[in-house]
């Protein structure tokens, strides 16, 4: 059997947990056949006997919380009360659809030269989901919890650092009796995944990760004509104006830019301030990272965990470094520790130019640079050059103005007045480079239905 990429590291100690062989061809062929058979059983179902398995698994999910927290802090770093919140999370999403899909999938009647016109929506079949490390739980259940009330079966390719939290997850659907095989954990390399891609019995794919990543997998399902959704990277701009609430936005600005150590697409990153409130705002935001308290993910106390890895944290280091070169001044942090653990401290980098590496690249660490515009068009002009275009925040006083400059940012969300987030309400997904397709909200529901037209006379 080939050597097994799937292993369960300690970032805060570099220490081995345990490592999980790939599966093998046969082993392949026994998962995509149990999906597909519980698939077509899961599919007869009516919505409401498929709500009452959802609802089964949020009420596993909440009773599993403290424990899968601790698996995710183990594996990847993230601070407990971080990771009980992911999974509760979980839950809603799955309590939200289980009480809504049936009016999002009821057939919608429309006026056509028929006596009976509607539109159907109905499962596409069993989808390839391809998930990263830094949600290991939400990530796939926000996926999950709609294509399952559709009437879908899901194949989950976990990120290669987080195999206890894959086979956590995978017990809770296991657990709350739905078809057996439904919802199935997959250790596969990339080498393996076109051949799944293109087996008969996987309908569509989607994936969260690079924009790398989303490109390799959207060249692949376009040759084997299947439709794929993609949220990948992202640069968010968290845009001050000079009438904002500056202790407020400084505050939720350091909690997005460190949640999760910085390891999240969403997370604001490029602070663009307007000049009138720039160095007010600057020397809030130096204040409040620098009460953040670095330590171990597993202690209540702990605000900031490690990162995922030290090779992350590499990564991210020279990122810093190359800012503070390009003429960004270094406010807070930007040292690596001394001390076993992937663990970076928060940092602060001022006045970076718009034509900065830093400012254009995504960085995933608890990193937060600062650019000075000199008015509200600038701001947003900076925000929008990128080829990101997942999230954004913007924070000011005048409703009118706030409104416009929702309107002009390019991006999948934007935030009024609060830090940027995924709700299940909520369709989630990007544009440009963050990719294409949604997740959650009634629009999340239906990207994995087949939409059938129904004309009868």
């Amino acid at each position: 059997m080939k050597e097994t990429p799937f292993r369960s590291v300690d970032p805060t100690s570099g220490e081995v947990l345990g490592t999980f062989p790939l599966a093998n061809a046969a082993e392949i062929e026994q998962i995509l056949g149990r999906a597909a058979h519980a698939q077509r059983q899961w599919a007869q179902r009516s919505v409401r006997e498929r709500a009452d398995g959802l609802r089964k698994v949020a009420a596993l999910l909440k009773a599993r919380s403290g424990d899968m927290a601790k698996h995710a802090a183990r594996e990847m770093g993230k601070v407990v009360a971080e990771g009980v919140a992911e999974v509760m999370k979980c839950a809603l999403a799955c309590e939200y659809y289980a009480s809504q899909a049936e009016a999002f999938l009821a057939p919608r009647i429309v006026e056509s030269d028929a006596s009976r016109s509607a539109v159907h929506y109905e499962p596409l079949g069993v989808l390839l989901a391809i998930m990263p490390w830094n949600f290991p739980y939400w990530q796939a259940v926000r996926l999950a919890s709609g294509a399952l009330m559709a009437g879908n079966g899901i194949v989950i390719k976990h990120a290669p650092s987080v195999p206890q939290c894959a086979l956590a997850l995978e017990a809770v659907f296991r657990d709350a009796d739905l078809p057996a095989g439904l919802v199935q954990n997959l250790f596969a390399d990339i080498d393996q995944l076109p051949g799944i891609l293109n087996d008969r019995r996987i309908a569509a794919a989607t994936l969260t990760g690079s924009t790398r990543a989303g490109r390799s997998l959207a060249a692949a399902a376009g040759q084997a004509l299947k439709p794929v959704v993609l949220e990948l990277g992202g640069n968010g701009a968290f845009v001050v104006l000079g009438d904002a609430n500056l202790e407020e936005a400084a505050l939720v600005g350091v909690k997005s830019r460190t949640m999760n150590a910085g390891q999240t697409c969403i997370s604001a990153t490029r602070f663009i301030v307007v000049d009138s409130v720039y160095d007010r705002f600057v020397a809030l935001l130096r204040e409040n990272l620098g009460k953040l308290r670095m330590g171990s993910p597993l202690a209540e106390n702990t605000d900031l965990g490690p990162m995922v890895s030290l090779a992350q944290r590499e990564r991210l280091h020279q990122q810093v470094e190359a800012a503070v070169a390009s003429g960004g001044k270094l406010l807070l942090g930007g040292k690596v520790p001394d001390g076993p653990g992937a663990y970076y401290p928060p940092t602060l980098i001022a006045d970076v130019a718009p034509t900065a590496a830093a400012f254009r690249e995504e960085l995933f660490g608890p990193v937060a640079i600062v650019t000075r515009v000199k008015d509200t068009a600038a701001a947003v002009e900076a925000a929008n050059d990128t080829v990101y275009g997942l999230s954004a925040a913007v924070w000011g006083s005048n409703a009118k103005e706030l409104d416009a400059i929702a309107a002009q940012l390019q991006v999948g969300a934007v935030f009024v007045n609060g830090m940027v987030k995924s709700d299940p309400r909520l369709p989630f997904g990007g544009i440009k480079d963050s990719g294409f397709g949604r997740e959650l909200g009634i629009e999340g529901i239906r990207s994995f239905t087949n939409a059938k037209s129904v004309w009868i006379r």
